[in-house]
């Protein structure tokens, strides 16, 4: 952004630098040039075309009907065909001639009305918006189609009789469930805006009006189809209208400066500033610096709907998650835009803070409005450098906080470019449009950890709470220490420090990587003179000897490359900036409350297991229907359930040494074995891929292991797992292709695979945000992981326990699934290992990528399907898989709670 007060350079068609007025006072042009808006050379080209977030909204809000009106005619048949009835009672006693005439009108008039509103567009050189609308009944005709015949072929009978009738001139033919022609032309007029215009509106309203009074009568239609049709022309308009952009109508430079005159003011001059962070301040109004004939320049700000609108689903999503009012409403009229800001303004003033000095407010049209403020002039705190930055500057600013907070108004934004320090070294207050008047203490609280964090970033944490202790005193500061989290900072100040904890990480590896290369000439060096030093075959004895002596050597020379690191790695350690801000207060306060304070209201993690699990119950429910449990479970074979629940307690033990093949250091076997059990609870409350990496680590590090070393270790697990799941996944892939099992060949899935992986790769070498952040787990892959992988191949009889329990592992998953199959199924039901492999394999791998806690929903709907695939009855198909999660998820879950809390109280996790 260019700083307040500083002078925009000039610009062809700009008069000279020299006749614009100094931020001190006022300055004249000449007389000439006073009427000339001369913003072009500053402004910022605007974009043709916005993509509006009301218009995605409208089209959610569209979906969503539908699939309400769609429950509502497959489960409310009853209630459907009543309503029906009584339409077509009430209907049916219309005059024979007034429904002539409404027919004969409205098929005229849906097509003339259209027309003429084209005409007129047209005449008014907006050919756009007519493509625009064309191009959305196109789409709307192809949707009506594609619903036609889904509602033909494939929809619920429920379905069919609501949307459907007998034609009354073809008692053996149904009629449209959706109108072909009746949903274009609404989907045309929606797009081109008609419905924005009030004459315009009327007409269209009596058109479909006349319409459907005219279908109804005749018998052509039912209501729920006329509902349809109309959900559908409204839906696709406006998915058109965010798809392609909708023109835009912000006001420019020159609206600005007639705006101006219109309050009284001459202007001369306006230069647009940029805005530094357009993620955050984007829906804070553009700024401009206007200098004037007879007076100080102007600071002003011009709010629009389209920037209005820019945040929307950020601001809805905090509305939703967070506790307390965490942010502004997310729908906002400009009216109420404008009073917010305007009241802020004076209020801030009112209270002793400074802040800049509202003086006139006016509309630039029916989409805009502008606030013209005395200009400050200055710089923000994030411009000015580190030797400015002093004592009193930061005292001034806590000043000026308190303030505010003496009448209870909360900025909502303390970030660097909301500070602004004059020439004279006056703190002065920004961007108050976000603010809150009668503010809650959570809110002022708020305020104060904002304030710390963005002072701590520029001075360090040490001056930045000392400076509040010197103002606001221990006891309000401390109280902000609950506050003191992520979630309740600003979203640049998030950004700012996950970029700092990353490159603090990538300190940290260096370290690390510099400490192992170090530590390596000695080991070659030791492993150059034990190759020198070989001893002659006489020498048997003395051989011996020497070898067990050479391997000492090895083992101390490991043991101090391991110190090396972990001392390496303790140096580079850095306390984030939020625990030295933490430490700082504590220092004055050991008493303060330190533990964060419960802000979330939902985390996207639970909103999105709650959809991933709803939908995965809905496709296991779907497939459980219309299955009789009672004379399965009657007839099933038990001795295949005892195998199941064999092979079920055996996968713990593959688990234990999958694990321990990747740690050369010593743990105990049975206290891993019980920390495997006590996964089967952690992953119930956690993403398969998350809790189980997240115990094995903590439980390694409880063991001896370094917190680096556990990591790898863990990570080098994980790595040859994939790696072994790939191949198991191919290898019996191809083994059930040559099987010629239904459905599932082997060039169909290799194929497929092989093209997923080249749309993956190339999806993400092309996107430069995918490309670097996977570069970034690469690097840290080998930074970490693959020495660690270098530590286990010296030791081979690990690294055969560590593939052989993985192989292991999944053979006992494997015959899991297999004998839960048996035991529902017979000799004609049966089908071959490869196959349940196969299925088992594949469904464990969208489990792990699944959000919902140990795969709910996706795992079951997986299995499901996929032993349908491979033949097997649905019948058998569903509980088999029940059977097998039941064994392998729910069952182990008090085992899993039991051996937590033991592992727990010996301080094994």
């Amino acid at each position: 952004m260019k700083q307040q007060g500083a002078h925009p350079e000039n610009t062809e068609g700009s008069p000279d630098a020299s006749s614009r007025p100094d931020t001190a006072g006022p300055g004249r042009t000449d007389p000439d040039t006073a009427h000339i808006d001369e913003v072009e050379g500053d402004e910022p080209l605007l974009p043709a075309r916005v993509h509006r977030p009301s218009d995605l909204m409208r089209l959610l809000g569209g979906v969503l009907a539908v699939v309400v009106l769609l429950a509502i005619a497959a489960f409310a048949h009853g209630t459907t065909s009543g309503l029906e009835q009584d339409i077509t009672k009430g209907t049916g006693q219309a005059p024979d001639l007034l429904i002539k005439i409404a027919g004969l009108a409205s098929s005229i008039a849906i097509l003339l009305v259209p027309v003429a509103f084209a005409i007129e567009r047209l005449i008014k050189r907006d050919g756009l918006r007519i493509a625009d609308g064309v191009l959305a009944a196109v789409l709307a005709h192809g949707v009506t189609l594609a619903t036609d015949l889904w509602v033909a072929r494939a929809a619920p009978d429920s379905i069919q009789d609501a949307l459907t009738q007998p034609s009354p001139g073809d008692m053996h033919a149904l009629t449209d469930p959706v109108h072909g022609y009746l949903a274009p032309v609404i989907a045309y007029m929606t797009a081109v805006g008609m419905s924005r215009r009030p004459r315009w509106r009327a007409v269209l309203w009596v058109v479909l009006l006349l319409d459907a009074f005219s279908m109804l009568v005749t018998g052509y239609t039912t209501p729920f189809s006329i509902i349809l049709t109309v959900l559908i022309g409204w839906t696709v308009a406006y998915g058109t209208l965010y798809a392609v952009g909708s023109p835009n109508v912000r006001p420019t430079g020159r609206t600005l400066m007639a705006g101006l005159r219109t309050v009284g003011f001459h202007p001369v001059t306006a230069s647009r500033e940029e805005a530094s962070d357009a993620s955050e301040t984007g829906d804070r109004g553009r700024r401009y610096f206007v200098t004037l004939e007879d007076g100080p320049p102007l600071d002003v700000t011009v709010v629009d709907r389209e920037q209005q609108a820019q945040g929307f689903f950020y601001r809805a999503w905090r509305n939703l998650a967070l506790r307390g009012f965490a942010t502004r409403s997310s729908l906002q009229s400009l009216r109420q835009a404008l009073e917010q800001e305007a009241l802020l303004a004076y209020a801030a003033i009112a209270a002793g803070a400074n802040a800049p000095k509202l003086i006139a407010t006016s509309e630039l049209g029916p989409d805009a409005v502008m606030l013209v403020y005395e200009h400050s002039g200055g710089r923000t705190l994030d411009s000015l450098p580190d030797e400015e930055i002093t004592d009193d500057l930061l005292r001034d600013t806590w000043h000026q906080v308190r303030a505010l907070q003496s009448r209870r108004i909360a900025h909502r934004r303390l970030v660097g470019d909301a500070i602004l320090v004059d020439p004279s070294g006056t703190v002065i207050l920004t961007d108050l449009r976000g603010g809150e008047i009668a503010a809650g203490e959570l809110l002022l609280r708020m305020d104060v950890s904002q304030l710390l964090v963005t002072l701590g970033l520029r001075v360090g944490a040490e001056r930045a709470v000392a400076s509040a202790l010197s103002v606001l005193g221990p006891d309000a500061v401390a109280d902000c220490l609950p506050m003191l989290q992520p979630i309740a900072l600003s979203r640049s100040t998030r950004g700012t420090l996950r970029r700092l904890a990353r490159e603090r990480a990538e300190r940290e590896r260096e370290a690390v990587l510099e400490a192992s290369r170090q530590s390596r000439p000695a080991r070659a060096e030791l492993a150059g003179a034990h190759d020198a030093g070989q001893p002659s075959p006489t020498k048997a004895g003395r051989s011996d000897r020497s070898d067990r002596s050479d391997k000492k050597a090895v083992r101390a020379e490991q043991r101090a490359e391991k110190r090396a690191i972990d001392e390496a790695l303790e140096e580079a350690r850095e306390e984030d900036l939020l625990t030295q801000i933490r430490h700082e207060v504590l220092r004055i306060r050991p008493q303060a409350p330190v533990e964060p304070a419960r802000l979330e209201r939902v985390r996207p993690r639970t909103l999105i297991s709650f959809i991933a699990g709803a939908i995965g119950a809905y496709f296991l429910l779907t497939q459980l229907t219309h299955i009789e449990f009672g004379p399965l479970i009657a007839n099933a074979e038990w001795g295949w359930v005892a195998a199941a629940v064999l092979f079920s307690a055996a996968s713990y033990v593959a688990a234990a040494m999958a694990l321990l093949g990747f740690v050369p250091e010593r743990v105990p076997f049975v206290r891993t074995v019980a920390a495997q059990v006590a996964g089967s609870f952690v992953k119930i409350v956690a993403p398969a891929a998350v809790g189980g990496v997240a115990l094995n680590t903590r439980f390694l590090q409880r063991a001896g292991v370094r917190p680096g070393l556990a990591v790898a270790s863990v990570g080098a697990s994980q790595l040859f797992g994939l790696g072994c799941h790939i191949l198991m996944l191919l290898a019996f892939g191809y083994l059930t292709g040559t099987e010629k099992t239904p459905s599932l060949s082997p060039s169909r899935t290799v194929i497929g695979g092989l093209l997923t992986v080249a749309v993956l790769v190339l999806v993400v070498t092309s996107v430069p945000f995918l490309r670097k952040f996977v570069v970034t787990r690469v690097r840290s892959l080998f930074a970490g992981v693959v020495p660690r992988m270098l530590d286990v191949l010296q030791r081979p009889q690990k690294l055969v326990t560590g593939i052989g329990g993985m192989l292991l592992l999944t053979a006992c998953f494997v015959m899991c699934l297999d004998a839960s199959i048996r035991a529902f199924g017979d000799e004609t039901t049966s089908v071959s290992i490869a196959s349940v492999a196969v299925v088992f394999l594949a469904g464990n791998a969208l489990g792990s990528a699944a959000p919902t806690p140990g795969g709910v929903g996706a795992v079951e709907a997986t299995l499901t399907v996929g032993l349908i695939a491979v033949g097997l009855p649905k019948e058998v198909a569903a509980p088999a898989v029940l059977l097998f999660r039941l064994l392998t998820l729910w069952l182990p879950v008090l085992p899993g709670w039991i051996a937590f809390n033991h592992l727990t109280r010996k301080a094994a996790l």
